[in-house]
């Protein structure tokens, strides 16, 4: 595993862009991460796979998309003066609203600014989609933490996207809700890539197992290929991290959970996302062009 995790590294390290070669523009590439039902470790996840994603030289911003249950701040124990509502009212620049947790992780807290966007005017909507093309040359992704199952808004971020990851636990209702979110979003639109994470995972047999349900019942049923991205153990530093309000990949970075984390992430970049092809818009202004679409 070490020599595997080694290789991963080498590899990894070799891809980094030279960001000041050539003069071509850069978008980042938008990832929504998001789970069947509530109480999976959606966000956490989300927060330890941003950060371990930046130890390894990527730019990224977490947008924290749930609306009712916002709680990126609340993981990092840091308070958010501003959130995507100061935006959408134009009393503050997307970079005014732009905060720094642990790291020096930049986030934007989402929360009522979400569900406005709405009920927005067509030029409203053109100046948040201008705010928005401003960050996106200065990241190499985008994570939009959605809350929990389908609501409107959810499908509109899933659909959008480059690419789901979608997060369960090895739980039956959690494979259950898992699958049948990942199948509304195929019959809505079957182009969505999607990415499966397991996580609480016993060890990796029961992380294999509860992946492959999904998996297989999706190739069987939907004829999707999904990717299994990885697990995470059901760590014990986990919960402690949590109370301490400390991501749990600094808090305790030789831990299991930390370890699955720096895995996934050098898998995740060892095989990059194809290259975008030439017409659709790509990146952030893509993303806005299909989410407007779609609202």
């Amino acid at each position: 595993m070490t020599d595997q995790a080694q290789s991963l590294r080498q590899l990894v390290s070799a891809k980094v862009p030279n960001r000041s070669a050539g003069s071509s523009k850069k978008t980042a590439q938008i990832i929504t991460i998001t789970s069947g039902k509530g109480g999976v470790g959606k966000s956490n996840f989300t927060l330890n796979f941003a950060l371990t994603l930046r130890s390894l030289g990527r730019k990224v911003l977490v947008f924290d998309a749930d609306i009712g249950m916002a709680n990126i701040d609340v993981l990092m124990g840091v308070s958010s003066r501003f959130s995507l509502y100061h935006v959408l009212r134009k009393e503050k620049s997307i970079h005014d609203v732009i905060q720094y947790g642990p790291e020096g992780l930049p986030y934007i807290a989402g929360g009522s600014g979400i569900a406005d966007m709405i009920s927005l005017s067509e030029d409203d909507l053109n100046y948040f989609v201008s705010q928005i093309e401003l960050i996106s040359s200065e990241m190499d992704y985008i994570l939009f933490d959605t809350g929990a199952g389908l609501s409107k808004e959810n499908m509109k971020f899933i659909t959008s996207a480059d690419q789901c990851l979608v997060v369960t636990t090895p739980e039956p209702t959690s494979i259950t809700d898992a699958y049948a979110l990942i199948k509304v979003v195929h019959g809505s639109d079957p182009e969505v890539p999607f990415t499966l994470v397991v996580n609480r995972a016993g060890d990796e047999t029961e992380a294999r197992q509860a992946s492959d349900k999904i998996l297989l019942t999706a190739h069987r049923f939907l004829d999707l290929d999904i990717k299994m991205l990885g697990y995470v153990t059901d760590d014990p530093y986990v919960v402690k991290s949590v109370k301490r309000q400390v991501p749990f990949s600094l808090a305790f970075p030789r831990c299991e959970a930390s370890r699955d984390i720096q895995r996934l992430a050098l898998r995740y970049l060892a095989v990059p996302a194809a290259p975008p092809e030439s017409g659709p818009l790509t990146g952030i202004k893509g993303f806005m062009q299909r989410w407007l679409k779609r609202t």
